[in-house]
């Protein structure tokens, strides 16, 4: 059954899909990608993929909006070239964060992109830790999230001693995230109440709820973006007489000048997936990366064979 699948690969992260590709054992659809002076982009796939399982893989990273547009571009190629069922694979959804209506006349923007996928001809979608539970019940085509839990645990429990370590949940909405994560590892877990006004990425701790002194403090996230909440965090936990901090987050998005100030924080190291691409200009010593491939590939085969997802939970 594997000859009647076909990976297609977007723009956005190649190494991702080659790394899928060569877990399952085929070679990555060719297709071709042109962006004319226009700004217009033109996909044309180059394989015969009619009555196949396609499956397009496009994490949304910079830059977001030709990815977007890309991926969109190629499922309606595949649809039209008669794709018997088109998957499509965001190892981190665009938008993700723009869940909710908290501010007036504002578009709940991860709603619009489950809309737009499945407008395009998107007969499913799997993707990786949303942002918000809800962002999955925003799709009307079978969507399926996995989790990185397991495999940045065990990364973790692998790689460094884990005695006197304390699990810290950037604020209060992480806890419920980073008690699976305790769960996982039998470790205790502490809670940075943090406050962010309008949307400046500016955020302020004010409390802490447990017991840091002495122990290695380990914050965990679902993605670092511009990096503030994670240096504010880290100053916070040491001032409150933590030993050490180390971070773990699932998506390394690390916009802006977030390399530089994780290299010139305190900051002992963050490990990550490679969800999304890290350029040369982002691979420093302190940034460990674990590769999630397996698991999508993994996925990939049950979603083709019609087989259980649940037991890559574990």
């Amino acid at each position: 059954m594997v000859d009647t699948i076909r990976i297609i690969s977007g723009s956005a992260h190649p190494a991702f899909a080659e790394q899928v590709c060569r877990h399952i054992g085929v070679e990555p659809c060719k297709t071709r990608v042109v962006q004319f002076s226009n700004e217009n982009i033109l996909v044309q796939i180059e394989e015969n993929v009619r009555e196949t399982d396609a499956f397009v893989i496009q994490p949304s990273c910079s830059p977001v909006s030709d990815g977007i547009l890309e991926l969109l571009i190629t499922i309606d190629a595949l649809k039209h070239a008669s794709a018997r069922r088109v998957t499509a694979v965001l190892p981190y959804f665009p938008y993700a964060r723009s869940d909710k209506k908290d501010q007036p006349r504002v578009s709940i923007t991860a709603r619009l992109m489950a809309d737009l996928l499945e407008v395009a001809g998107a007969d499913r979608v799997l993707t990786m830790d949303l942002h918000a539970p809800q962002v999955q019940g925003f799709f009307r085509v079978p969507a399926d999230q996995l989790q990185a839990a397991p495999i940045l645990c065990d990364h973790l429990r692998t790689s460094r001693d884990l005695a006197d370590t304390i699990l810290v949940a950037g604020d209060v909405g992480e806890a419920k995230e980073v008690g699976g994560y305790a769960n996982r590892l039998g470790l205790p877990i502490a809670i940075v109440d943090k406050r962010r006004d309008g949307d400046d990425e500016k955020p302020r701790a004010v409390a802490l709820i447990g017991d840091v002194v002495g122990k290695r403090a380990l914050i965990i996230d679902d993605e670092i973006a511009s990096g503030g909440t994670l240096m504010e965090a880290t100053a916070f936990l040491l001032d409150r007489g933590a030993a050490s901090v180390e971070a773990a987050a699932v998506h390394p998005v690390l916009s802006g000048h977030a390399v530089d100030r994780i290299a010139a924080s305190p900051l002992t190291s963050l490990v990550v997936t490679d969800s999304i691409p890290l350029g040369p200009d982002k691979q420093i010593d302190k940034i460990e990366v674990c590769s999630v491939t397996r698991l999508f590939a993994d996925a990939i085969l049950a979603i083709h064979t019609g087989s259980s997802i649940s037991r890559l939970f574990r």
